[in-house]
């Protein structure tokens, strides 16, 4: 289970899925629905209490617990769907911006990222998830592009990919919170007028 830093839901050949939070209180669970021309409608949601401690410091310390509210929940959703979108707590990823030459071929792009993420990730690769994405050109010039990598240790990824499983779901995408609140606010933007300019939202 890789992270995955950017995954448009309403693209045709994206899966159906919704997506799940698990914080310390509660698991919440939603499914979007285009509504036409991009905008996304909130076809269903739920809300499931969790037990004191069940999530600690955003580790999940009793999985039975959590599993038990991921099944209520998407019970009470009434959807077929079984593909979930999920995202690690920001203090369990590490972000970092990198230049890389412009033009490189995906399995050139490949190895100078994990070459520059040998730098800066203080783990061994083999101990976590990686991914990146391109952001765009560099501000020095054309000649290179701007890379955010994003790292994580695989038992961070994996208790959450193991609640899914044991939910009898299917983790699609692990994505990270600070991003995944990010493409909210930006899906929301959209939808008024001048984008938000100058309003409260």
């Amino acid at each position: 289970m890789q992270l995955n830093l950017n995954l448009d839901i309403f693209q045709p050949k994206a899966p159906p899925l919704f997506g799940m939070d698990i914080s310390s209180s509660s698991v919440k669970l939603v499914e979007l629905a285009d509504a036409g021309r991009g905008n996304p409608r909130v076809e269903r949601y739920a809300i499931e209490a969790l037990p004191k401690d069940a999530v600690l410091d955003g580790n999940i310390t009793n999985l039975d617990a959590v599993v038990d509210a991921v099944q209520r929940g998407w019970k009470r959703m009434a959807t077929r769907t079984k593909n979930v979108a999920l995202a690690l707590p920001t203090a369990a990823v590490i972000t970092k911006k990198i230049i890389v030459p412009a033009g490189l071929r995906d399995e050139e792009l490949e190895v100078q990222v994990e070459t520059e993420a040998n730098q800066y990730i203080p783990f061994a690769l083999e101990e976590v998830n990686l991914d990146f994405q391109v952001v765009g050109p560099s501000p020095s010039g054309p000649e290179e592009v701007e890379v955010l990598i994003a790292a994580s240790r695989k038992e961070k990824v994996e208790d959450r990919v193991a609640v899914a499983e044991a939910s009898g779901l299917k983790a699609i995408v692990m994505d990270v919170e600070s991003y995944a609140i990010q493409s909210s606010f930006e899906l929301i933007q959209q939808q008024f007028p001048d984008n938000g300019k100058d309003q409260n939202i």
